[in-house]
């Protein structure tokens, strides 16, 4: 352990300033400015929330007032984001919330963070690559007419209350695969191409949500939105129903976190990640608001609990069925997106932690010509198509929220630590009010949010950890760069230094 106690190797820290070095240095090609890195964010945070959970959210729990609900979500959101945002310009670097961890933190932190995030993205992404197929069966269904065998388009297995049921007559799920395959190749080809696709796919999404807002503005009947608050009916509605609402879309804000890991791959981190994070929450919470309000005001809210409700509340109104078909095709966008910014924000951070060696070094190798991290890329994309197109994703699928909760509440703590351990370092953004204000609610809600989880989800998580502390005193421990790093910046400071004063 290069001489040093066990506890000095756990709890040592990467340098900040080596973290911007290789930032400089990195041969990622820095072709994203604000304007993508936006559209990474959009293209993550909206997905299966706004077609989905909108609706479901105001039948069980807020009625028309969902939209309140949406608006005290973003709040909570943005407490995280804003500590996302002036951790971004302390540390502009790949690897997101592990990044901010292990050198503000130390290792231990870095590594127990990254391996959660690792999970997080797996999960998540194999969840949405199922879903994706099960939106494209029912477009074809309703504009073709085509109908796909269940035996190829479904997993043989479900998990419902922790139990496993077998889908009998279903083997593989190949549309899953699929989607995954053809975004492994283009995260392959480059990062410019990768943005290209997902700026297309936003745009696509966007018209399709703008178009449904304004197009169905002439059905709102205004007496399906009163009254707006619903009358509290047990642990339902009122009050109580805005605040249980906001827990459920909570999570519909999700990874704009996913726009860090692209720091390496930004034209100007420092400026551009902040202004990113902040723009794609802001823009995200517009487009709930107006969803959520017309979707309550064109189908009574009690009707909404369904897995398509847009779909289903246009169906009441006639020569609304382009409008339908056009909302599952942004839907079939929205989840295109989600699943490749996911796998492309996975990739870089397997790529930060290979390259701190917690992984085998091959994992942060870039390819020669098109300067992609082309081996994690493969291998998580490998890992996604098994778990989507094979198992049963409904196992894993909440661990992916407290996955990420679990990150929000590192990057918060790394805040308020940094603020006291290196004050005078430069900041381009930093979170008004000191580190005791939006970083200690960012924490509170987050540990809150996480301890109201299911049982087992918190149990499966802390499984996981067991497994990455294995791997971490087994292999990472003894392969760590860190203290190299350490060493490393030491000279760096010295030469810096006498080159300084040595007179010339």
């Amino acid at each position: 352990m290069n001489g040093i106690s066990f506890m000095q190797q756990i709890l040592q820290k990467k340098p900040i300033d080596t973290c911007i070095r290789e930032s400089k240095a990195s041969e990622l090609k820095r072709t994203l400015g604000v304007v993508q890195l936006t559209f990474l964010g959009i293209g993550i945070i909206i997905g299966t929330g706004i077609f989905v959970l909108t609706g479901k959210a105001a039948a069980e729990n807020a009625g028309p007032s969902i939209a309140l609900s949406f608006i005290v979500g973003a709040i909570v959101s943005g407490f995280s984001a804003l500590s996302y945002s002036e951790m971004t310009t302390i540390i502009p670097i790949s690897g997101s919330a592990y990044s901010y961890s292990v050198s503000s933190l130390g290792e231990i932190f870095g590594w127990i963070v990254g391996w959660d995030l690792l999970l997080e993205y797996v999960v998540g992404c194999s969840t949405v690559a199922s879903g994706w197929s099960a939106y494209t069966m029912s477009f074809f269904k309703e504009v073709f007419g085509i109908t796909f065998p269940i035996s190829t388009t479904k997993s043989p297995f479900s998990y419902k209350n922790d139990k496993f049921i077998v889908n009998k007559g279903s083997y593989i799920n190949i549309p899953a695969i699929f989607i995954t395959a053809i975004i492994v190749c283009i995260l392959c080809i480059g990062i410019r191409e990768s943005s290209a696709v997902n700026v297309v796919i936003v745009m696509i999404k966007l018209s399709v949500i703008i178009l449904f807002i304004f197009g169905s503005l002439k059905f709102v009947d205004k007496s399906n939105l009163k009254p707006f608050i619903p009358k509290k009916e047990g642990n339902q509605f009122g009050v109580v129903g805005i605040i249980k609402g906001a827990q459920k879309v909570f999570f519909s804000y999700i990874g704009f976190d996913s726009i860090s890991v692209a720091a390496q791959e930004a034209k100007n981190p420092q400026r551009d990640l902040p202004l990113s994070v902040v723009i794609s929450l802001t823009l995200c919470t517009a487009l709930y608001i107006g969803t959520s309000l017309v979707l309550c005001g064109i189908a009574p809210y009690k009707e909404l609990n369904v897995d398509a409700p847009i779909s289903f509340a246009l169906s009441k109104y006639p020569n609304t069925k382009y409008l339908q078909v056009l909302v599952n095709l942004g839907a079939i966008a929205g989840l295109t997106s989600v699943i490749l910014v996911s796998l492309l924000s996975q990739s870089r951070l397997f790529m930060v932690i290979a390259n701190d060696g917690l992984f085998p070094r091959l994992f942060s190798r870039l390819h020669p010509k098109f300067k992609t991290p082309i081996y994690p890329t493969i291998i998580c994309g490998s890992c996604i198509a098994v778990l989507s197109g094979v198992l049963p994703v409904e196992l894993l699928g909440d661990m992916t929220s407290v996955g990420t909760l679990f990150a929000f509440l590192s990057v918060n703590i790394c805040v308020i630590v940094l603020r006291f351990t290196d004050p005078h370092r430069h900041r381009d953004f930093k979170v008004p009010l000191g580190p005791f204000v939006f970083p200690v609610l960012g924490s509170i809600i987050s540990i809150a949010l996480i301890a109201v989880s299911g049982v087992s989800t918190i149990i499966r998580l802390f499984v996981w950890m067991a497994i990455g502390l294995v791997i971490y005193f087994v292999f990472a421990m003894r392969h760590s760069r860190i203290r190299s790093f350490i060493e490393e910046n030491e000279t760096y400071q010295g030469e810096e230094g006498y080159e300084k004063f040595t007179p010339h």
